[in-house]
């Protein structure tokens, strides 16, 4: 007969299985439907130089391999997850200096949902 911890246990990796999913498609996958003139026009208009979008996106799949493959570490699980949450950061105060408050809302809602992802991180690597 399972036990409540093992139960609560194999709830809590579900959940974080599911919402650290759903943060990494929410961050990587977004530039990939918004057509590549855009993006270029935008990565300008905020005064990064032409190669910042393709740095981003090769960091960005590097630290969701990180995160998502169980084999690495648990301290270079913890820099991915430091690492987007700059990403995400910088991305909200670029567009709110940039284009006005309303436009660095959205790259909030990705870094809640890793925060998220973060707390069940915690839970599942810490716990005694």
């Amino acid at each position: 007969m399972k036990t409540m911890q093992s139960v609560n246990s194999n709830k809590t990796n579900r959940l974080y299985w599911a919402i650290t999913v759903l943060a990494m498609i929410m961050i990587i996958l977004p530039p990939y439907f918004i057509p590549r003139d855009q993006l270029a026009q935008t990565i300008q208009r905020l005064g990064y130089p032409s190669y910042f979008g393709l740095e981003l996106d090769i960091l960005k799949i590097i630290g969701a391999i990180v995160i998502l493959v169980p084999l690495f570490p648990t301290m270079l699980k913890e820099w991915a997850y430091v690492g987007f949450g700059f990403l995400l950061l910088s991305a909200s105060l670029a567009h709110a200096l940039t284009d006005g408050i309303t436009a660095g809302l959205p790259p909030l809602i990705p870094l809640l949902v890793l925060s998220v992802s973060y707390f069940y991180f915690r839970k599942l690597n810490y716990q005694k």
